[in-house]
């Protein structure tokens, strides 16, 4: 299978961004774009824990469902509720129905208070893993394996590498868009003029 995919219109994508139509507009605005939103860093981590098993697709097609379901990710809102909400969403026909990664949502809300606490930032804290030389692995890095192991001592869960790593690809803490593909330069000039939070 190919890395990229030009298309008619001459525009030269990585394949995966061209697999589907939901798919193009999010390869081609968002993923990889350096991002140091507090809310949109909380949703990302968030989804790729609800991504766990499932394609990103599935999860992207319901990302306004999830937005609606935990208060736009306002991770401190989230802290706050219950085994009631709980219940309540797993009956939400507009998100993923699984107890255990909505129960991990709001662990990890309350876990992210306290990393906040202590970096001032979400941002500070996951930016303070960007791999000084990248050398585009497949499915994690080094950084990623740290920031896991990292998280899980502070009491996150469905944070493993892999996840991380996919986490770090679209926040744009690395950037995972092939060389040939038209979004890698703008990715990199966004990269080059990006404000890196930090505590």
């Amino acid at each position: 299978m190919p890395e990229v995919v030009t298309d008619e219109d001459g525009i030269t994508r990585c394949q995966w961004g061209t697999t589907a139509v939901d798919y193009i507009s999010y390869h081609d605005t968002e993923w990889g774009r350096p991002e140091s939103n507090e809310f949109r860093l909380f949703e990302k981590l968030c989804l790729e824990g609800f991504q766990s098993g499932l394609s990103w697709l599935t999860i992207l097609r319901r990302r306004e469902g999830f937005r609606a379901a935990f208060f736009g990710f306002d991770y401190n809102r989230v802290a706050g509720m219950t085994e009631r909400d709980v219940e309540r969403l797993v009956q939400d026909e507009a998100i993923i129905r699984h107890r255990g990664k909505i129960e991990s949502t709001i662990n990890n809300a309350r876990m992210a208070q306290a990393l906040v606490t202590e970096y001032g930032t979400l941002g500070a804290y996951f930016w303070s893993y960007e791999p000084a030389d990248y050398g585009r692995p497949a499915a994690t890095s080094p950084e990623s394996k740290a920031m896991a192991k990292d998280l899980k001592r502070r009491g996150f869960t469905f944070v493993g590498p892999t996840t991380l790593h996919a986490f770090m690809q679209a926040m744009g803490i690395i950037n995972d868009h092939m060389p040939a593909c038209f979004a890698y330069a703008e990715v990199e000039a966004a990269r080059s003029r990006f404000d890196r939070p930090s505590p």
